[in-house]
């Protein structure tokens, strides 16, 4: 199988785009989607501080990567989790990509190490709240991402989110009819207000696959291994459910994410965007500052009920 762009064979077939691109032009290809993604989505100058976050995977390694070839100014923020060999083995692939590619390039990482800020570990501490351990993760990670990204005077945090990602969490949103996680599902989220970081997914126009097949060209060493806490996530469901539609009609995640953002727009154009509304309900949280629907944000609800004493 040829190369549809030059004469060299082809390393990855692309159905969804009815082509195939050797490994130079897939190289250049991923590249230029997500500089698209950035243009298109307004997410970030090259003059703006960016903040990656991390966790060893293939998404926001390669992520990291191609916004330092392209120029950017990226640094990056990891969370050790504390889950054992998992949480071992992909702090150990950011460390090594940040001495072979980021540090050459002049980036920074910053490591938040989990057990020892909150006092236990990620299934511990999800055991004492007694809440599920994909959604005391998600707490912890969204808190300490934003918090790093304000303190640091980021202008922009990046995540590594990409297009099976978006479809997959646009299905379950469907599914349930979570209007409000609906009206705020972007590539970009702005700042809604002080406190705020501005978030942006630079990934979302690519598939896992072809980030995989970038990563293994370019040499980018990640973690293979998912995270044994996900095990039984609804995400992985709707991940597998979109990627059988796909088998039978190319293009299917690409169409649906697309014809949602297409919808997304001409509403927001109509009715105001949701940041608008948040401005006006989102006050600081009464022990760390950051913004709030409530009282307390729901980070520092956690923190304080794992360090409740025992009834």
């Amino acid at each position: 199988m040829k190369c549809r762009k030059c004469p060299a064979r082809a390393v990855l077939r692309m159905p969804r785009h009815n082509t195939a691109f050797c490994s130079v032009c897939l190289t250049e290809f991923v590249r230029s989607q997500v500089q698209k993604a950035i243009k298109s989505q307004n997410m970030f100058s090259p003059n703006d501080r960016i903040l990656v976050a991390v966790s060893g995977g293939k998404d926001s390694l390669t992520l990291w990567e191609i916004l330092l070839k392209l120029g950017y100014r990226a640094d990056a923020l990891y969370v050790d989790q504390g889950i054992g060999t998992y949480s071992q083995g992909s702090r150990e692939k950011v460390e090594q990509f940040t001495e072979q590619i980021a540090k050459p390039c002049g980036a920074t990482l910053t490591i938040h190490n989990v057990e020892e800020e909150e006092g236990a570990s990620i299934p511990d501490l999800a055991n004492l709240v007694r809440r599920p351990t994909c959604s005391t993760c998600g707490t912890i990670k969204r808190y300490q991402f934003n918090q790093a990204a304000i303190q640091g005077g980021y202008d922009v945090m990046a995540t590594g989110h990409n297009l099976d990602d978006e479809a997959a969490r646009l299905l379950g949103n469907v599914l349930h009819w979570q209007e409000e996680y609906l009206q705020k599902q972007s590539p970009t989220l702005p700042a809604s207000m002080e406190g705020f970081a501005k978030k942006v997914k630079p990934l979302y126009r690519l598939t896992e696959r072809e980030i995989a097949a970038y990563a293994v060209i370019n040499r980018i060493d990640y973690m293979v291994e998912e995270c044994p806490m996900s095990k039984g996530a609804k995400m992985l469901v709707y991940k597998d459910v979109l990627n059988r539609l796909e088998a039978e009609s190319p293009g299917t995640k690409h169409t649906f994410y697309w014809q949602f953002l297409a919808k997304q727009e001409k509403a927001q154009a109509t009715h105001g965007s949701m940041t608008e509304t948040d401005q006006t309900t989102l006050k600081p949280c009464t022990i760390c500052s950051q913004p709030t629907s409530t009282g307390m944000c729901s980070y520092c609800k956690m923190v304080a009920r794992a360090n409740a004493p025992a009834q």
